[in-house]
């Protein structure tokens, strides 16, 4: 029997591709901002938690930690209205599984957006403490471990969305929402990923920081050397974690992957970009580079490694599915393409204004950022 709800009889009102495509580019996105926020946050607390002890450089620890966490609170931002889009694509296109799983586990979904709350008010209440010269580490910690968990329940919903096999057993359980659910060895290497992803992107973000003129020269050297540090070792791990994440897949799965161009490709240019940051990281971790042509260097280069796995965890979620009967591409499609290109326009628009505002923060009047 199909485990699948019956597919909506309304029409997809443009092609799949053009959903598959805007999905995508959006998760990938969001991935940078969630990145950007795992790692930043948790070297940040580090980097407090470490300038509160005696010996070293504690002021330049903290006044490291603010460069960073003055920040965090405008990435929260940016990972919150670029998570929106790509969850109403992903309800477009597996809406009958995405359902089914956060109905399956209805608490800890809704309790996403209070969790979410608590992190935003804790990245607040962090940062107005080092801007007092205080440590805070614990309210650094306490906001990492919210935006962590978060991480982990939108984890499970998105593995437990291609696993069919335990919905029904899971709602015999209880119908309440409450039950997480039965062991999956896919999930843990998956969450560990995104988080050694974390401190990858955190120390690009420090390299690209180590350009930003408003920033004390010390601080700007010390931003370069250990974000390069930190990216190089994070991206070693990245690499050992992203092996268990594919060979812990079905092996249907793997061999579909492999034998898709498309797929197998997207595997190479992650795997490129993870080559290219290992060498960028070394040699910033080493030369404490403070130019802005460096920064943006390893922007580009953790944005290529997002968009080289948001298109190989796609095949993984499109193949699993499709082995249990979910083919994505067999859907009814009535395209509207006056209302398709209004959509198209008004969504390049808006990515401009999105891009205009980034690059008004950044060309914004220099203010010198240290611990009073």
């Amino acid at each position: 029997m199909n485990a699948f709800p019956a597919v909506d009889p309304i029409p997809l009102p443009a092609p799949v591709w053009l959903f598959k495509l805007l999905h995508i580019v959006t998760l990938a996105l969001h991935f940078c901002a969630v990145e950007l926020l795992l790692g930043g946050l948790l070297v940040a607390t580090c980097l407090c938690f470490f300038g509160a002890l005696r010996g070293g450089a504690p002021l330049l620890r903290l006044n490291t930690a603010l460069s960073l966490s003055r920040r965090l609170p405008i990435v929260m931002t940016y990972v919150i209205n670029l998570g929106v889009p790509p969850l109403l694509f992903a309800q477009v296109l597996y809406g009958r599984a995405l359902y089914t799983s956060s109905v399956l586990i209805g608490v800890y979904w809704i309790s996403v957006i209070f969790l979410l709350m608590a992190c935003y008010w804790l990245l607040y209440r962090f940062n107005a403490a080092i801007e007092r010269g205080l440590s805070a580490w614990w309210l650094g910690l306490s906001a990492w471990l919210l935006a962590g968990g978060i991480a982990m329940i939108l984890s499970t919903t998105m593995t437990l969305m291609i696993r069919p096999e335990v919905w029904q057993a899971m709602y015999s359980a209880s119908a309440m929402g409450n039950h997480l659910p039965p062991h999956d060895p896919t999930l843990m290497p998956r969450w560990l990923f995104m988080l050694t992803g974390g401190l990858v992107f955190a120390g690009l973000w420090m390299v690209w920081l180590a350009g930003r003129k408003q920033i004390e020269m010390p601080v700007r050297s010390y931003l370069a050397g250990l974000g390069g540090k930190l990216a190089l070792v994070a991206m070693v791990a990245q690499v050992l974690v992203a092996h268990f994440v594919f060979h812990n897949q079905p092996d249907k799965v793997r061999e579909s992957l492999v034998a898709s161009p498309l797929y197998l490709g997207a595997g190479f240019a992650w795997f490129g970009a993870a080559g290219l940051i290992l060498l960028a990281g070394a040699w910033a971790g080493f030369k404490k580079p403070t130019t802005a042509a460096v920064g943006w260097l390893c922007v580009l280069l953790g944005v290529l490694a997002a968009f080289g796995l948001t298109v190989f965890r796609d095949g993984i979620r499109d193949l699993t599915l499709l082995s249990n009967g979910y083919d994505v591409w067999h859907r009814a499609v009535v395209t509207n393409w006056p209302v398709v290109g209004l959509f198209l326009v008004l969504f390049v628009i808006g990515l401009a204004t999105v891009g205009w505002l980034v690059s008004v923060m950044v060309r914004a009047k220099p203010v010198s950022e240290k611990v009073i």
